[in-house]
């Protein structure tokens, strides 16, 4: 029996390799993998001894070769292809165990074009996809995690089973197929291209999902392949507690994009159904937390927390006075762990030191929803240039007012739409939005501050399209305005805040959340 290894990622290759010896194989390798078997005292064939033929192009051509590919696409149960591989003196090969050039990782690394090019990988996806194919006859494994497993069926019954052999054809096509995605997406991303005339995306199963957003909906959860700079929901290590819902992941990310807005100060967020319901910065992160959270504690129950500083046992027995069903946050300091221990089915997820970072920001990347037959990509709204406005009032917001505006328009962005905020400078008031109009927005804001919104400034995603809604936040008890302007009746809505004795500012940005 012949075995090919050649793999980049060597966890678990020596083991796996004794034990292939141990059952009888002859091994065939090449470079890397076959130093690290030779090293290891694991007796394999160089690839070029096997074919007669030399490698050649520094290392290009080296597995291309009739005897490698005759030896993966033979049909041994065929009589013809018996012959043709007796007549050119091709061995079957059994099993391959393949994995690829390192292209993601040298892309991350920064490394030159010249050098990413290098690790664009021809001949591994060859072996590969020529093994999977004929996989009733070849088992292709191009997971080091799939060893111990196929490993086992050969002890057992000296052949790995046709459903194994199913179960690795199918990787290794994934496998092939998420490299080339790869490729494909780092070549457009050179060329400035983000949405290309075809588009191949490619992630990885993070974890199965007891179900989707509902028990009769099924649901997974995928990441991308190598983690980002910045903090994530999908790379944040998940310190205990339940295993995360469709729901939680949802609102965990609504609720770290929020933080992220304000990395200056220590901010507490509080997120229920993709909905901010508590958000404030303070020199204190308990202070901050708990500011939050009295904006709404009827909705603050069951809640999402995101925090931009380490969690310390103050903040933590702040947040266990309350029911939430998950955490996030830079670290936890042990004595919080401790105190957090107590709630068994709260889920902590730890995001790393970058969400600490006083210049934290999520980067510019794609946002995409799927619609019946297709999919809608787009820029993602998380990074925005320095927020410049022009006044268009009589009066001119004072500095305090100038605050509390920049501090809504933050948060504004971040509420569904028609989406109206109340803020003061450092926290949030009350906000209205997912309604068909922006009057109820504002209605429902002031249903739910009341009195604390009586000089509070007020931040709404897209221009007021009459002065209703303008005079409604007035009522409300707001004294500064801003929005993104361009009605047709702005003149309208300027007036109407010049009689309020309102100060207003358009930022000529809109922020729809659909």
């Amino acid at each position: 029996m012949l075995a090919l290894l050649s793999v980049s990622d060597k966890r678990g290759l020596v083991p796996f390799a004794q034990g292939l010896v141990r059952l009888g194989f002859r091994l065939l390798s090449t470079g890397g993998t076959l130093e690290t078997l030779k090293g290891a005292g694991v007796p394999a064939t160089q690839v070029s001894e096997h074919t007669q033929s030399p490698e050649i192009l520094g290392g290009r051509v080296k597995t291309l070769h009739p005897r490698i590919h005759g030896g993966l696409l033979g049909r041994p149960d065929l009589e013809s292809d018996r012959a043709e591989m007796a007549a050119n003196r091709i061995e079957p090969i059994s099993l391959v165990a393949v994995n690829l050039y390192p292209f993601r990782q040298t892309v991350a690394s920064g490394a030159s074009e010249d050098a990413i090019i290098e690790q664009i990988d021809i001949g591994g996806p060859a072996m590969v996809r020529a093994s999977a194919k004929n996989f009733k006859h070849v088992a292709v494994v191009v997971d080091p995690d799939d060893y111990p497993a196929v490993l086992a069926e050969l002890e057992a019954g000296k052949a790995v089973g046709e459903a194994t052999r199913r179960r690795l054809m199918r990787k290794a096509f994934a496998h092939t197929a998420a490299y080339d995605a790869s490729i494909s997406g780092w070549l457009s991303s050179q060329a400035g291209e983000p949405f290309p005339e075809e588009l191949s995306l490619t992630f990885e199963k993070a974890q199965g999902l007891r179900y989707g957003e509902n028990p009769h909906q099924r649901g997974a959860f995928y990441r991308e392949r190598l983690a980002p700079p910045e903090p994530t929901v999908a790379f944040a290590k998940v310190l205990q507690g339940k295993e995360l819902s469709y729901n939680n992941i949802l609102d965990l990310d609504a609720a770290l994009g929020l933080v992220l807005e304000f990395p200056e100060r220590p901010c507490a967020v509080i997120i229920k159904h993709n909905t901010p319901c508590g958000v404030a910065v303070d020199d204190s992160l308990e202070t901050a937390y708990r500011t939050a959270r009295k904006v709404d504690e009827v909705s603050a129950f069951g809640g999402i927390v995101a925090l931009n500083r380490e969690v310390d046992e103050s903040v933590a027995k702040a947040m266990a006075e309350t029911f939430l069903e998950a955490v996030i946050a830079p670290s936890y300091s042990p004595a919080a762990l401790q105190v957090l221990a107590t709630k068994k089915n709260l889920r902590l997820l730890e995001a790393g030191p970058a969400l600490a970072s006083a210049t934290a920001r999520p980067r510019a990347q794609l946002d995409g929803r799927s619609v019946s037959g297709g999919l809608l990509l787009m820029d993602r709204d998380a990074v925005e240039p320095p927020l410049e406005w022009k006044v268009v009032s009589k009066r001119a917001p004072t500095p305090d007012e100038e605050r509390a505006l920049r501090f809504a328009w933050k948060v504004c962005k971040h509420v569904k739409s028609n989406a109206i905020v109340f803020a003061s400078e450092a926290q949030l008031l009350a906000q209205g939005g997912g309604q068909t109009n922006r009057v109820d927005s504002v209605r429902i804001a002031q249903s739910r501050g009341g009195e604390a919104l009586k000089g509070s400034a007020v931040a709404s995603d897209a221009f007021f399209p009459f002065r209703d809604g303008l005079d409604a936040a007035a009522r409300a008890g707001a004294t500064a305005v801003i929005h993104p302007g361009g009605s047709v009746r702005d003149a309208e809505v300027i007036a109407a805040a010049d009689e309020q004795g309102m100060a207003m500012v358009v930022t000529g940005v809109r922020h729809f959340r659909h």
